[in-house]
């Protein structure tokens, strides 16, 4: 059996910021309008520091607005909530996204319900994920819509009939994905940490969607061959013997194995991540046209 072909989510998230930053352009010459997004970061966390930076720099490039607020980790729930209040209410500003995680005084679901749905670039509120539910156009959360995508380049728009396993239920992640997929005419296995005999569910997917957060969990044999596999996963491994820095970064498939018998891949890095923020400016540019009145791009919609 030859070996599967990589899902190449870099190269993807660059075409797709191109047309973003395309249509993003129009409509600023058609209305005046510049998107717009408020990142919201509470604390010092390092990686989340990257990752707003990451997104401010994509916001940039796409030729969108990015307002930053950055707050300390002491920060009271109240200040918090006056800020999401105040950017509700801002018109130049389509997009809010508060970063996660939240320092642990502060609710994250207060923080999140606080969020106009209209403006929640996340997708993570209660009204979105209710609409996702029903089959209703909302934000789609940036990961799952991502992974949709790729899923949609490699076998067609048509997933109709085929069956999809979600490794995993978080609200970010494995149930949007599992309402995507179940959307799109896919029949649809949910499973997670209590779920037995994993390996052998596995083996019944024509799509596997991991997203467990446990290092190398599913392995080649575990992949029914042919299947399309795409690795949410982003894990730290410890650092080898000798090793200076920070270990491996690794998926929750096991690459090397999978790539034996997977019929499509995506590696970690390199795959799901860039589409989580080239994902983001859609649902940024969208929310910009929704509130004119105007169509939302075609790729905001699932």
């Amino acid at each position: 059996m030859s070996q599967a072909s990589l899902i190449d989510g870099k190269d993807f998230a660059a075409r797709l910021r191109a047309r973003v930053a395309t249509q993003a352009a129009d409509l600023t010459a058609r209305t005046g309008i510049v998107p717009g997004l408020a990142v919201v970061l509470v604390g010092d966390d390092p990686a989340s520091a990257v990752y707003v930076r990451n997104k401010e720099r994509a916001l940039d490039s796409a030729g969108m607005h990015s307002l930053d607020h950055r707050l300390p980790a002491t920060t009271e729930q109240a200040t918090l909530l006056a800020l999401i209040d105040r950017l509700n209410q801002d018109p130049a500003v389509h997009g809010i996204l508060v970063q996660l995680p939240l320092p642990r005084h502060i609710d994250t679901a207060t923080v999140l319900a606080a969020i106009a749905p209209e403006k929640d670039a996340d997708g993570f509120h209660v009204t979105n994920a209710g609409l996702l539910a029903v089959g209703r156009p909302g934000v789609v959360p940036c990961t799952p819509l991502g992974c949709l995508m790729l899923l949609r380049d490699v076998l067609g728009r048509d997933l109709a009939g085929r069956r999809a396993l979600v490794i995993g239920r978080s609200t970010i992640v494995g149930r949007p994905m599992a309402q995507l997929l179940l959307n799109a005419d896919c029949t649809v296995t949910m499973a997670h940490s209590r779920t037995r005999d994993l390996a052998e569910t596995c083996r019944q997917a024509d799509i596997l969607i991991a997203a467990v957060g446990r290092p190398e969990m599913v392995r080649g044999d575990w992949i029914k061959p042919g299947a399309v596999v795409i690795d949410v996963g982003m894990n730290r491994l410890p650092p080898a013997c000798g090793e200076t820095g920070g270990g491996r970064l690794v998926g929750d498939v096991h690459f090397a194995e999978a790539l034996e018998v997977a019929g499509a891949v995506t590696p970690v890095p390199g795959g799901v991540g860039p589409m989580t923020i080239a994902c983001l400016l859609v649902n940024t540019l969208a929310a910009a046209c929704r509130r004119v009145g105007l169509p939302v791009p075609v790729e905001a919609v699932p």
